[in-house]
């Protein structure tokens, strides 16, 4: 973001959403999917008076810029999606369309995605390097076995990571149980809830009437969103986690190959997009390759 902003070409606004950072812990009800955090997206771009905007969402943040496109299209100029969750949801899905594991979501929701231990020791505040702790999970799973960072720079991000609010209200949300595997099925209420597929469902950008081009931006490495994502239960299962009903009825969800099917569909319907895929880079385009994500990002926006 300073980067960009020296170029002097643009602006650069990099709001919170609600519960992480300096922004309000205020409640996120998850039945509202992606729209609360889109609408305080529109209540910041109203009071700011800004233009038309360049739009650049990354990993739920993605799913965040889709909603606000989808909600405000004539107010985006382009769009970039980097690391984007997928717009079928969060777990719980399990083919290229986004076709539900289990009726009532189960896999997906305030217990999937975020092993209990992790969000304890975020609650905490935890800084070691224990297994599940925040400082671990950034290291291993946001990063590529290739990236190391700047001991500053880790620090710095591990202070972000641990201003996440923790709750039923917030992430990861609210659990309830299923008699399906894996056992957990989304709440009503909190982060991961929202994202859930029971409550996210973002084909309308499709069809959308004004379509803003699009970037698609992620790392090959990315093993947060990923047709093998590590969080996901159906990759869990084939590691061996006790339970597990096999492929055939809970096949890990295929991230990637959703998020493509769903903007060639952008496409097919008159839209365009890009994508560009970084090499021995994993779920941090902006932090493992920031000359090259800066380069991609500033063509991209030229142009629109």
């Amino acid at each position: 973001m300073l980067a960009l902003a020296r170029t002097g070409r643009y602006r650069v606004y990099a709001p919170d959403m609600r519960g992480f950072g300096n922004s309000e812990r205020l409640p996120i009800d998850a039945t509202r999917g992606a729209r609360e955090f889109s609408d305080d997206l529109a209540a910041l771009v109203h009071r700011l008076e800004l233009p038309p905007l360049h739009l650049l969402g990354w990993s739920l943040g993605g799913n965040v810029a889709i909603q606000y496109t989808i909600d405000h299209p004539q107010m985006v100029r382009s769009l970039t999606l980097q690391a984007t969750g997928s717009p079928f949801g969060l777990c719980g899905t399990r083919d290229e369309q986004g076709m539900p594991t289990w009726p009532d979501f189960a896999g997906s929701g305030g217990g999937a995605a975020a092993p209990p231990e992790y969000v304890r020791r975020l609650a905490a505040g935890d800084r070691g390097h224990e297994r599940f702790s925040p400082r671990t999970i950034l290291k291993t799973l946001y990063l590529s076995p290739a990236s190391i960072l700047p001991a500053e720079q880790e620090e710095r991000l591990l202070s972000a990571m641990l201003m996440t609010t923790v709750g039923p209200e917030h992430f990861p949300g609210a659990i309830t149980p299923s008699p399906n595997w894996p056992h957990v099925a989304p709440g009503d209420r909190g982060m991961n809830n929202a994202f859930s597929p029971k409550y996210l469902d973002q084909r309308a950008f499709i069809t959308l009437r004004e379509k803003p081009p699009v970037l698609w931006v992620h790392g090959a490495d990315d093993q947060i969103v990923s047709d093998a994502a590590l969080a996901d239960f159906g990759v869990q299962g084939q590691m061996g986690l006790p339970g597990w009903p096999g492929p055939e009825i809970y096949p890990p969800q295929p991230m990637k190959k959703q998020i493509r099917r769903f903007l060639e569909a952008y496409q097919q319907h008159g839209g365009a997009y890009q994508e560009v895929v970084f090499q021995n880079c994993g779920h941090t385009p902006h932090l493992e390759k920031p000359a090259e994500m800066l380069q991609a990002l500033l063509a991209f926006m030229d142009q629109h």
